[in-house]
């Protein structure tokens, strides 16, 4: 005889029963992650059950040290003090390798030498190493810091060259889609990243119509307009220089105290390669728009460019120019040192 009420069990009828479903709940849970176990092996459970790499909440007085030496080698265009840069930051990084600006500073030493090399000769095999340790120390600033767009951009285009040293599609094609995202979360940034990187392809390939098509998209987001691509005259956008949001990059700064010269330098080699010798002379001559450009020490260059305009159409499309010939700003000396050189 049921003492409940109609249709309920009684109070403590039901309780038993809920501890008995749970505990039946917990040895399901329980046996199939022991089969699990068994299935995939205790050693693929415990990496999967490994706390995650986590950015450190302070940087650490040599990481400050380091920077220090990282932007005074850097700005003062000190190529031969890379290695001197790169010992300070690596110390810095083994003390709390959780920093990751330290990791950030690291990469870009190594993308330096690695983007300049022309500045050997001949250039060593080696040099290819630094692809893989930029790649290698960007990703560890990307996991630190996955919100910062810039680490992304670097990171996704040194997939692309360490892919393309090693002739692994795979990790080229990882690559080419990591930059869409980089370019989706900061597009005046990662716009110029994307098009200057792949700025070596032949100039009638669709790759490099993209990445010149960047470039233009770039001018376009950093005035909120099309850019008139007849008549790309910048002086009407001066008015909109800032130092603010993420529209600070598309202008001069402290960390890169030139950009806006060398943006425009490498965009009329583009234009040049692409066989627009005319639209490069003006894409040029906006270099000279910005108050720093009397102090850039590229000036003599971005003149000879002007002068050298329609015979350079061909020099710039060489895969492999000679020694001391003109080439793009991406292969040249000045690759970086373009925009970072005080």
């Amino acid at each position: 005889m049921a003492t409940g009420s109609a249709g309920h069990a009684p109070r403590g009828y039901a309780r038993e029963g809920i501890m008995i479903r749970h505990h039946v709940l917990m040895g399901t849970l329980l046996g199939g992650a022991l089969a699990l176990a068994a299935a995939a092996g205790c050693d693929r459970i415990a990496v999967w059950a490994a706390p995650e790499k986590t950015a450190s909440a302070e940087r650490t007085p040599a990481a400050l040290e380091a920077d220090k030496v990282f932007w005074s080698t850097l700005h003062g265009g000190a190529y031969d003090r890379i290695p001197e840069a790169l010992t300070a930051l690596k110390a810095a990084y083994l003390a709390n390798p959780n920093d990751p600006v330290t990791a950030s500073h690291i990469g870009w030493m190594h993308i330096w030498r690695l983007g300049e090399r022309a500045r050997h000769e001949p250039v060593r095999p080696d040099i290819t190493d630094d692809a893989v340790l930029a790649r290698k120390y960007f990703e560890e600033a990307v996991r630190l810091d996955p919100r910062e767009a810039r680490y992304l951009g670097f990171y996704a285009s040194l997939l692309m060259a360490e892919g393309t040293i090693h002739k692994d599609e795979k990790m080229v094609r990882r690559g080419f889609f990591t930059m869409k995202d980089a370019v989706a979360a900061w597009p005046e940034f990662n716009l110029f990243t994307a098009g200057y990187t792949a700025s070596t392809q032949p100039a009638e390939s669709a790759r490099y119509r993209e990445a010149l098509e960047q470039q233009w998209r770039n001018l376009d987001v950093c005035v909120g307009e099309p850019v008139d691509r007849a008549r790309p005259d910048y002086g009407r956008y001066m008015r909109l220089e800032t130092r603010e949001g993420p529209k600070r990059v598309c202008w001069n700064s402290w960390i890169a105290p030139h950009n806006f010269e060398g943006f425009f330098l490498n965009f009329g080699d583009m234009l040049v390669k692409a066989g627009q010798p005319d639209t490069a002379v003006t894409m040029y001559g906006n270099a000279r728009l910005v108050r720093e450009f009397p102090s850039w020490p590229y000036r003599a260059v971005l003149e000879a460019r002007i002068a050298g305009a329609a015979a350079n159409v061909e020099a710039f499309r060489k895969a492999d120019p000679a020694p001391g010939a003109p080439t793009l700003m991406v292969r040249s000396p000045f690759a970086c040192t373009a925009c970072h050189q005080e």
